[in-house]
């Protein structure tokens, strides 16, 4: 009796221990273990959402004007102008790839933030400069017939500078504010849940600011005006986030987080004669309070051949001296699984990447065309992309005050429903989108056929409205649902790498668009009549929305069937013993 007592009495004390300190292998900005009344949570995340709001804006007051200034200042061709942006856009989704990759292994996510918030405000600089310094400018005059090389040079370099910015910042930012929030603790985990959410908020307020704001400086003062205020804004933000800097959890660097990886593989080579044991639980594993950083993952079902990692080998070596490249824990296998059965996924979602690259090329281009006229005011054509913003916004807002409580009530989730569902229901939004889309072009065109002079200018830009919403409202669940699913389900050591998984998406997506592009130009071309002429008027987006609706659809179908045999993160919550077998099990983090 007095032991039992004296057991409670202990788990009692570690409980109210837990309740004050932090255990999940964080520190604070002295290098000990975090106090949890004064870190993290809201009072940090704030911080970097308000630096991720700047960054946005400054970022998307030129994505969405990109493809205005390079047909009407560097006087490219609505293809090349297209393709341009594609490439720029990809390249700045792709980078994060390396971004995170450092910031995992080696700066970690702190450091990471501060070195590319340097080159972001390099590259801000420079594009200043561009306009305002004489030698550096398009030409003498306030209107270019052809701009000077050197301003081109000085132009791309400055652009690709932020894009090495925002390769270092997008992943560590997002994957440091996901950090200020303990896993292991009930009421943080849950506010987790809703920090994606919020985090896309402060984005899409960013975003809305820079395709307002900043776009009808660029359309109605000039370019340079613009540049200055994303510059102030950008070196603002960066001092904000620093002042932040005791209230954050930081993450140590692990290491290159693909070793291990490399590691499993080749222990499983090494032992593929050797017979699998009866019994999983006979495969080795570290002892939790061996356990130094990350969370001890249940043995899965799929991927079988990796298990021999872990076969434990009958010989006068003792596990000590087998050494991490000939025996593996299972936790280290199973995150080489979780790597793998990303890989379907991550393809899966490309289709709807490509859906949304065309809201800042061909969907901008479409409003540049149109009356823009509000009264005596005349919109500038990227600040319709606002509207895709607020169809964010609105959509995010509903899914987290709405949805949310009434879906967890419905299904038992914590999250209401699974990511991938989540994701999937954004696909639908993206499929209707480009239907929508396909529909006022055609229009658009009639009105052209009819009146080749003023056709396209008897229809107001604010027939684009449905599709720029429907597009937002899509990228509130599946992009916000990209985030959660790529940050949530790589390992623990991967958290940066996987936000840039995440943005990798749009990156490729964008190369494939430009790809599809240039195949489509080709083949269309050889039928007679290529459905991308020298302007809008004498193109075929209609067509071309259709395809990608068509290509979408089809996807759809086969990313289904991969969500419904996917295996979500089973995290080990107290004991090896409290693993289920089955995929699906309670300790499924999704």
């Amino acid at each position: 009796m007095e032991q039992k007592k004296g057991k409670e009495m202990r788990d009692m004390n570690v409980g109210v221990d837990e309740e004050k300190w932090v255990y999940d292998s964080s520190v604070d900005h002295k290098g000990r273990v975090p106090l949890r009344a004064s870190t993290g949570v809201w009072k940090a995340s704030l911080f970097i959402i308000a630096i991720e709001f700047s960054e946005r804006l400054s970022y998307f007051g030129i994505a969405t004007s990109l493809i205005i200034y390079l047909t009407k200042v560097i006087h490219q061709d609505l293809k090349t102008a297209a393709r341009s942006v594609n490439y720029w856009a990809g390249v700045t989704t792709l980078m994060p790839l390396f971004g995170g990759f450092i910031a995992d292994a080696y700066l970690g996510r702190f450091y990471t933030v501060l070195v590319s918030s340097i080159f972001y405000l390099l590259g801000l600089l420079l594009l200043t400069m561009s306009w305002f310094v004489p030698s550096l400018k398009a030409c003498g005059a306030d209107v270019c017939d052809e701009p000077r090389k050197v301003h081109e040079v000085a132009f791309f370099l400055a652009i690709y500078l932020i894009s090495i910015g925002t390769g270092g910042h997008k992943p560590s930012l997002e994957s440091f504010g996901a950090d200020q929030f303990d896993d292991d603790h009930s009421e943080e985990r849950k506010k987790k849940m809703s920090f994606f959410n919020w985090w896309s908020f402060g984005l899409c307020n960013g975003c809305l600011l820079g395709v307002t704001v900043v776009v009808y400086v660029q359309d109605h003062v000039n370019w340079g005006v613009a540049d200055i205020i994303m510059t102030i804004v950008m070196a603002w933000s960066l001092l904000i986030f620093i002042i932040g800097r005791p209230y954050y959890r930081y993450r140590k660097p692990s290491g290159s987080p693909l070793t291990p990886m490399l590691q499993v593989f080749l222990a499983a080579i090494s032992k593929r004669k050797l017979p699998y044991p009866s019994n999983p639980a006979e495969l080795y594993e570290v002892p939790k309070s061996q356990k130094a950083q990350g969370r001890l993952l249940c043995h899965t079902k799929k991927l079988k051949f990796l298990d021999r990692a872990a076969i434990i080998e009958d010989n006068e070596l003792s596990i000590d001296k087998q050494g991490p490249w000939r025996l593996a824990a299972v936790t280290k296998v199973e995150e080489l699984k979780l790597i793998l059965n990303m890989i379907p996924i991550w393809l899966a979602t490309l289709p709807f990447g490509i859906c949304v690259a065309q809201s800042a090329t061909f969907f901008i281009k479409q409003g540049a065309t149109m009356n823009r006229n509000i009264g005596d005011f005349q919109l500038p054509p990227a600040s319709i992309f606002s509207l895709a913003a607020i169809g964010m916004i609105i959509s995010v807002t509903i899914y987290e005050k709405v949805l949310v409580p009434a879906l967890r009530k419905a299904t038992g989730n914590e999250r209401g429903i699974k990511i991938l569902q989540r994701i999937g229901i954004g696909m639908l939004f993206s499929i209707t989108t480009m239907i929508v889309a396909a529909l006022v072009e055609r229009k658009r065109l009639a009105a052209v056929k009819k009146d080749p002079v003023n056709g396209s200018l008897s229809m107001s830009v604010f027939w684009l409205a449905p599709q720029f919403i429907i597009v937002g409202a899509g990228d509130g669940f599946a992009l916000v649902g990209l985030q959660e699913y790529f940050y949530d389900q790589v390992p623990d050591s991967m958290r940066s790498l996987g936000i840039s998984f995440y943005l990798s998406v749009i990156g490729a997506a964008n190369f494939l668009s430009s790809l599809l592009i240039t195949l489509v130009d080709h083949i269309t071309e050889k039928g007679g009549k290529s459905w991308f002429g020298k302007d809008l008027n004498s193109s075929r987006l209609d067509n071309f929305y259709w395809l990608l609706a068509i290509i979408t659809m089809a996807n759809l179908c086969v990313y289904v069937f991969l969500a419904k045999r996917y295996s979500y993160k089973n995290i080990q919550s107290m004991a090896v013993a409290n693993c289920n077998e089955d995929d699906d099990a309670a300790g499924s983090m999704a």
